[in-house]
């Protein structure tokens, strides 16, 4: 049989088959995806085929469906290997919040990042609109026209008071969407929104570090009612990125494209080399300083994780 990986714990999966059933499977002797060095061979939206075990209502996998993408990030126990969150997405949904608790725009980037590199297309849910002060307000209009010009679609969002949730429901239509952020942005308000009957705990932001506490602790896929799934996935704190060199990293600034052909140096690692076109479309208003910024500190972190890995 075939199905689709809805649930992993490490060493038992949920497998739900075309018929809509749910088996609790294994795997058969050892899967190893080598070439990714990741801490878990099968992950959550991966296919897979499946037999039943003799006289038992479990199952063993037994072999694993080529991906379309996946999401990935470095393993946040293990340095040195990467983590799946989740496979064959037809899209994320990066949920933000500037208060109760913060998320940066550092770290918004690091995420389309990845999303970019695997050619999957990104939603930002700008998420708890019901709480946003002026200020706020005032920040999610400059993220706006920060993203939106270079083709991220944004949605100011309320859980709590649905307040365009409706138009989130229609995005994700017969959609497979991963749902990600940091923990306390109301990952799991917003999926009991769209699916109530899952009644998914949440919990309260912490009085004291006005960080959000986690409630999701392993991803898992869900059916939702209007068609397509939702993959709710654990609270990032940090999100590592993985199998970048630095002379790539400015190809996945979807701004930064257009101009690198017209650098002088077909090296121009677009910091402080002469005739850099990236430098010139920064003065002209054309590439966010934000953004710029964002570039800088993801290019020294791959430059110092490329160092490390190579042993020197």
């Amino acid at each position: 049989m075939k199905g689709r990986i809805h649930c992993s714990t490490g060493s038992w999966y949920t497998v739900k088959t075309s018929e809509n059933k749910e088996i609790a499977c294994r795997i058969k002797g050892k899967f190893r995806l080598d070439e990714l060095n990741t801490t878990n061979p099968i992950a959550v939206g991966d296919w897979v085929d499946i037999t039943m075990e003799e006289g038992l209502d479990t199952g063993m996998i037994t072999h694993i469906h080529p991906r379309d993408n996946y999401i990935i990030r470095q393993s946040p126990h293990k340095r040195f290997t990467k983590h799946i969150i989740a496979a064959n997405l037809d899209q994320a949904i990066l949920i933000v919040t500037f208060s109760k608790p913060s998320t940066s725009l550092g770290f918004v980037d690091r995420f389309l990042l990845t999303t970019q590199m695997y050619d999957i297309p990104t939603i930002l849910l700008f998420n708890k609109q019901d709480i946003y002060t002026k200020k706020d307000l005032q920040k999610y209009e400059n993220a706006k026209a920060i993203y939106e010009p270079i083709g991220y679609k944004t949605l100011l969002s309320s859980a709590e008071t649905g307040h365009n949730m409706e138009q989130l429901a229609e995005l994700m239509k017969n959609k497979t969407s991963l749902v990600a952020g940091h923990s306390g942005v109301g990952k799991s308000t917003v999926l009991n929104y769209l699916q109530p009957e899952l009644e998914i705990a949440t919990k309260v932001i912490s009085r004291y570090s006005k960080k959000g506490q986690h409630t999701t602790t392993l991803a898992t896929m869900y059916d939702l009612p209007f068609g397509g799934q939702i993959i709710d996935t654990p609270g990032i704190k940090n999100f590592g990125i993985v199998h970048l060199e630095p002379a790539e990293v400015a190809h996945y600034f979807r701004e930064m494209q257009a101009h690198i052909p017209n650098c002088k140096f077909s090296n121009c690692l677009h910091v402080n080399e002469h005739k850099c076109a990236v430098h010139d479309a920064i003065a002209e208003g054309q590439i966010s300083e934000a953004r710029f910024k964002s570039y800088l500190s993801i290019l020294a972190d791959v430059e110092s994780e490329n160092y490390w890995e190579r042993g020197y």
